[in-house]
This record gives structure tokens, sequence and C-alpha cells, in this order.
């Protein structure tokens, strides 16, 4: 009869939504090695530094710290840093150890390495020395693919976004030469020590030179399928999921940070674009927005196969493991197939990116989790085709033809687009995760201290 009341009184706790009592913690001993430390911080700094979330770095790394007990561990992840402390008992001084981020390299084949070695570690199938040479061996590893294919696929990325929005074969051609060249030149920019956003800005130049140059050669038509294919390859898909997902989950800071990263990207290609496009208006290039072709949207083989196309080349440049590439190229053919369904249903494009972007988010994390790996691997190649490379243009093209106030809703709706695909593979990963009993740190979805009310307070 006792245990019946007490249940009674905890599930009433719980509907009123009541704090429980924070359970008693036990004295911890006084020794602890300190290399569990360390690893724990080598792990999060490759973690952080590969591209994944903020969240998900915490998880491994207190899993670590669990595994190897370090006593009353704290652990601290930001956009740019990283902190473990451990606090032993008796009196004993804290244990703090600290590392800053200072290059981020997307190669999603080490999430999945590294998310591996955090779950064998969990379970107690990796003493600490193997852990510490895995992680040597992953840090030492290569991708999966040459660095040729990866600059090559930069091009083809651009080339199957301009036969997404009706572009021809001379038209992906010449999108794949413009944006191979803006890459070479962006390299050679930062061998120089030249900061990304001019980079960035410099490849975007010379994608809208090629597109002004074709209007110059009187083929009006073609100039926004090179240039949108172009920007395609630049856009931020990877830090826009990131920087959502870690303001759904609670790290503001990261996520500020995350989406100061996406909006500078952005003012980079915009500031691009502009310079060229008010250039050529200027020496009388006949830019205007009559000239950028409406593409339709139809159900048909071709541009379905080049939304595989980009998803697949685009996954190739985030270095995904091989096995997700048939999974990326599936999931670029279907977000395009649920948005082009949308918007013949008279589904605004803003609603049906994020509603696809959901569909392909539950579906890539269900596979994720099936495979035990990481999710953001098969997710951010797969809204690849739906990236709003076109409406960037579009936006600039107007503000510099005297529709100032036209292009600036049109760039709103650029960046709305970008959001809602964000938000929306975010949405179906917290749809997966809302019926998991377990996480990557064994706690599941009862230890995210995000998902607490507070209502603002």
């Amino acid at each position: 009869m006792g245990r019946t009341v007490e249940r009674l009184r905890q599930s009433w706790v719980v509907l009123m939504d009541g704090n429980p009592p924070e359970p008693p913690e036990d004295e911890p001993g006084e020794s602890f090695d300190p290399r569990a430390i360390e690893l724990t911080l080598r792990v999060g700094e490759l973690l952080l530094a590969s591209g994944e979330s903020t969240e998900r770095v915490n998880e491994a790394m207190l899993s670590l710290a669990l595994a190897y007990e370090v006593p009353r561990a704290e652990v601290q992840v930001t956009f740019t840093s990283i902190l473990v402390s451990a606090h032993p008992g008796s009196g004993a001084p804290p244990v703090t150890g600290a590392r800053a981020i200072r290059r981020r390299t997307p190669a999603y084949w080490r999430l999945t390495a590294l998310h591996k070695l955090v779950q064998e570690a969990s379970i107690g199938m990796l003493e600490l020395d193997e852990a510490r040479t895995r992680l040597n061996e992953i840090k030492r590893g290569r991708a999966p693919y040459p660095a040729w294919l990866m600059v090559v696929c930069l091009g083809l990325i651009a080339a199957a976004a301009s036969i997404l929005v009706g572009g021809g074969p001379l038209v992906s051609a010449t999108a794949f030469v413009a944006t191979l060249f803006g890459d070479r030149t962006a390299a050679a920019l930062a061998r120089r020590g030249v900061a990304e956003f001019f980079q960035l800005t410099v490849a975007a130049a010379i994608a809208a030179t090629a597109a002004a140059l074709v209007i110059a050669a009187g083929h009006q038509a073609h100039a926004s399928t090179i240039v949108t294919g172009a920007i395609l390859a630049l856009l931020p898909g990877r830090p826009l999921v990131a920087s959502v997902q870690d303001g759904i989950t609670g790290d503001l800071v990261s996520a500020g940070a995350r989406l100061l990263e996406v909006f500078f990207i952005i003012a980079a290609i915009v500031a691009g674009l502009g310079v060229v496009v008010y250039v050529a208006v200027r020496l009388n290039v006949d830019i205007n927005v009559a000239h950028m072709p409406v593409s339709p949207a139809l159900l048909r083989p071709v541009p379905i196969i080049a939304a595989a196309l980009v998803a697949l080349t685009f996954a190739v440049c985030l270095a995904v493991p091989r096995d997700v590439l048939i999974p990326a190229a599936l999931g670029g053919g279907l977000i395009w197939v649920l948005y082009v369904v949308l918007l013949n249903w008279k589904v605004t494009p803003v609603l049906a990116s994020a509603v696809s972007a959901i569909v392909v988010g539950v579906f890539g994390s269900l596979l994720a989790r099936r495979r035990h790996a990481p999710s953001l691997p098969y997710i951010v190649p797969a809204i690849s085709p739906l990236l709003p490379g076109t409406l960037l243009y579009r936006g600039m093209v107007e503000l510099n033809t005297g529709s100032a106030q036209q292009g600036a809703q049109t760039l709103v709706a650029a960046l709305s687009v970008a959001l809602a695909l964000g938000a929306g593979v975010n949405l179906g990963n917290e749809l997966v995760r809302a019926f998991q009993s377990v996480g990557l740190s064994a706690s599941g979805r009862w230890a995210r201290p995000a998902a607490r009310r507070t209502r603002g307070f």
C-alpha cells in the first residue's frame, strides 16, 4: 500500500511539472587517472572540430568521464573551447583541463569512428590505454576519398544544382568550371593567410562574373542557373543545421556563435554577388530579374536525379563514410520529391522546405540510430538541394536594378528557407529522440537539461 501511494505521489509531481529532488551524491575517492581528463578533452576537441553539435560533444565527454571514473566531472563546451573539471573528495583540490578549437574542418567519417569509440568505452569494452591508442589512430587517419575527388565534387555540386534549376549540359559545364576556379582561387588566398570571409567573397564574385559574361554574350536565360549552382556549393548547410540544433537543445552561446558564422558566410556570398552585379549594371550589362527563368516544380526524372547527385557530391565534400553515400543520395532525391509535391499543393516554399526537412530528418535519424552512428552525416547532405541559391542571386539582382524593397524581401525569404531547413531536420531528429530510451551517454531523453521547462525564468 505504501509503495502504491509513493508511486501516485511521484506521478502527481511529474504531472504538475515539479522539480524532482536531487539524488544524494556519494563522496568520491581522492585518486583518479588524470589521463582520463586528457582523453575526454581530446575526444571532445576532435568531435567539435569535425562538425559535431555541442550537445553531442557534451554527451560524449560526460560518457567518457563516467566510464573512466573521473570524480564529479563537469564539462563545458562552447563553439571555440572545451573544459573538463574533476572534483575529488576529502578536500583535494579540483583538477581542470581546457582546450581551444582553432580549426574546424568537416570530417564526418571521424564522427562515426569517435562515436563508436565513446560507445565502446561507455559499456566497458575499452581500457583507458586502448581508448588512447584508438583515438590516436582516428586522429592520424585519412578521409575515405582522395583530396582531388573532394575538390572535383565541389564543382559537381554546382553542375548538378544548375541542372536542378533548369540548366542544360553547357550551363552545367560552365558552373562546374566557375566553381572550381573560385575554389582554387580561395585556396590560394587561404595559403597567403587571407581571412575566410574574403575567400568566400572572391569565390562568389567569380561565379557572378561568369554569369555576367554569359549575359554579355547574349545568353541571359542561362546566367542565373550558372550562379545558382556555384552559390549552392558555398552555402553553409553544415553550420546552419548545427546552429539550430544547439539553439533548440539549450546551448545558446554556441548557437549564437554558429548562427553568426552562418550570417558571415552568407554575407560574404552576398557581398561577392553584389559587387559584381553592381559593376556589371554600371557597365550596361543587361542584368535584370526578367532574364531569370522560373523553373517549374515538376516530378521528372532529370531534376530528381540532379537532386540526388547534389546530395551525393555534397556528402563526399563533407567526407562522410562510404556506406552513407547511398542514403545521402536517396535523401536528396526524397527531399526534392516532397518539396515539389508540396509546392504543387499550393504550400508556401518556406513551409514546404520545413515539412520536407522534417521527413528527411526523421528517416535520417532513424537510420543513423539503427546503425549506432551520428545523424549529421545522413541529414546534412540530404537538405542541400533545397538551399536557397536562386533566392540569394535574385535578391542581389533586385537590389542593384532599382527594386531595393523587393530585393530585401527576397533575401529575407532566402534566410527563412535556410532556417526552415535547419529547424525541420532538427525537429525530425527530436521526434526520433522523444521515443528513444537511451542516448550516446546512456542517459536518453530523461537527462537533457534543456528539456526542462523554464518558462523563460
